[in-house]
Formats: structure tokens, sequence, C-alpha cells
């Protein structure tokens, strides 16, 4: 399962000390609990507040039946924003929620009104299958384009996006064919270093974002899908395709950590740090794994 050497772990370990990870000062106000129903849910994301928003796509290639749910912090799930397309990727900067919907980028305001902040047209190349969605610090998008993944399989690259909604190429299948499906993104805290899930190829990459430079970390994550990281140095890694959860330690040693998800999709930490929270998209089901549960 695992590619490692020396070197590579060295880079697992500097790769995962400069990830970003900011907690909450607060803990969740109750104890999450299995949220069912959902109408296939991609994406999930916790905002300072405490409250959880999850992208649900709906009807897969029908336009304008998406729309982003919320949880508060009792519990209750309600509508936030409708008429997306195929909503997937979820992040938050400032109180603004950001969505990779489709072909094109959402920003949602606080009150739910949605807008395009990066229109199609605007990309560099028509995008295919835009997925996952980071953010650092510096208010810098990265949004991965998973390509033509149900004809050709071709067509995948990663992309940053400025706080004033420039697109940049950052990488493509053209310039490395190890790039087929690039699916979870993590930033660290200058935006040097992006790690990259490979759907495709169940490829766990480091990106240096200033050189372009691709290099290989650790394999067999399946379909690889969503990508966190927490501050006691554990990333964790979705399989979409197996419906799995895998730890990654700062060795580099991946363990699977739960199974059983008909497709674990974007996964995300809660603010405390204390759930990871799995969207199973088939099951139309929000999942929470206690990390006190696992064992490192």
């Amino acid at each position: 399962m695992l590619k490692k050497c020396l070197r590579l772990s060295s880079i697992i370990a500097v790769s995962m000390a400069m990830m970003t990870c900011q907690t909450a000062s607060h803990s969740m106000h109750y104890v999450p609990q299995k949220v069912i129903g959902l109408k296939t849910p991609e994406s999930v994301v916790q905002a300072k507040d405490g409250r959880i928003f999850i992208s649900e796509i709906n009807g897969f290639g029908k336009d304008g039946d998406g729309q982003i749910s919320v949880i508060d912090t009792q519990g209750k799930v309600s509508v936030f924003a409708t008429g997306l397309d195929d909503p997937k990727g979820l992040t938050i900067i400032a109180n603004n929620l950001y969505v990779a919907d489709k072909t094109k980028i959402i920003k949602i305001t606080p009150d739910g009104k949605p807008s395009v902040f990066v229109a199609t047209e605007n990309f560099p190349t028509l995008p295919f299958f835009l997925n996952d969605l980071e953010a650092d610090p510096q208010g810098n998008l990265y949004v991965s384009d998973s390509g033509d993944l149900f004809n050709t399989g071709k067509g995948g690259a990663i992309y940053k996006i400025s706080p004033d909604g420039k697109v940049k190429l950052l990488i493509n299948a053209l310039q490395d064919t190890r790039i087929k499906a690039p699916n979870g993104l993590l930033a660290d805290d200058t935006g040097n270093v992006l790690l990259c899930v490979d759907f495709t190829s169940g490829v766990l990459y480091s990106l240096d974002t200033q050189s372009g430079k691709l290099t290989d970390l650790a394999k067999g994550f399946g379909g690889g899908d969503g990508l966190v990281h927490h501050s006691d140095g554990t990333m964790y890694v979705s399989d979409w395709k197996n419906g799995k959860v895998f730890g990654v330690n700062r060795a580099g040693d991946v363990k699977e950590i739960k199974s059983g998800y008909q497709s674990a999709a974007d996964i995300s930490l809660t603010k405390d740090e204390a759930y990871i929270m799995v969207p199973d998209m088939k099951a139309g089901e929000l999942d929470f794994i206690p990390v006190s549960a696992l064992s490192n």
C-alpha cells in the first residue's frame, strides 16, 4: 500500500508540519449524530461559529437542482442556498462560503445568496469537472479539475485563484502524466506546498507550486477524494471508490481507520478537531468519526 523511503518520509513530515490547521476555541455544542436523507452529499466544512455546511449534488448532471444545506449548533438541518448545478468542494474565507460548482466557482454570502466568483470562461482551459476546493491563509483558492472522468479520462488540472478572482494554472496532465484526476487538496501556510490525492491512481502527491515539481508521497488510496490534516500530525484521506478512510502519520505509514461506506467523499475536520466528517455520497448521509477513538 505504501510507497515510502527515507526521503519521502522526510517530505511528508515537512509538508505536514507546514499544513494549516486552525482550531476554534469552543467545542461543538452537541454530540453530532449521523445525518441521513441528504441529496448526494459531496463535501462538508464547519464555520467558526459551529455551523456545518454540506454540498448536495442531487441529480448528477442536472443543472439547478444542487444545494447547500447547513446544520446549526443544535443539530438541526436546513437549506442554506439553492440553484446550484453539481456543487462539490467547499471552503470558507472570512464569512463567505466558496463552492466548486461544475465548471465555475460560486461565492455564497452569510445570508445564503450565491453569485459567480469565477466564471467558466475565466479559466485558461475549459474545465471538465471542478472538484475539491482549498484556501490558504492569504485568501487564495486552489481548485482541482478531475478531468473528463466518464469519457476520455483526460483533462486533469490544478488551478490557483487569487483573492480578486484571477486564475492561474499550476499543473495539468500535459505537463505531467501523473496528473490524471486530481481531487483532494491541502495547502500549507505559505501556499508553496500543495498536497493532492488523485482519484484515478490513488496516489498522494506533493506539488511545489513555485517550481511545478510533483513528488509521490504515498499510494493505495483507491479513488482518492478528501484530504485533511490534524494538528497532531496525522493526515486523513478518503477513498470514494472503496468506501474507506485512511490515516497517514508523520512517517508516512498508511492505516485504514474505517470502512463500510458506499462512497466516502470529501472529508473534513470539525473546528475543534474532535471529529472527521464523512459525506457518504451514495448513501445520502453525513457520518462523524470520533478522533479520540483512533489510535496512531
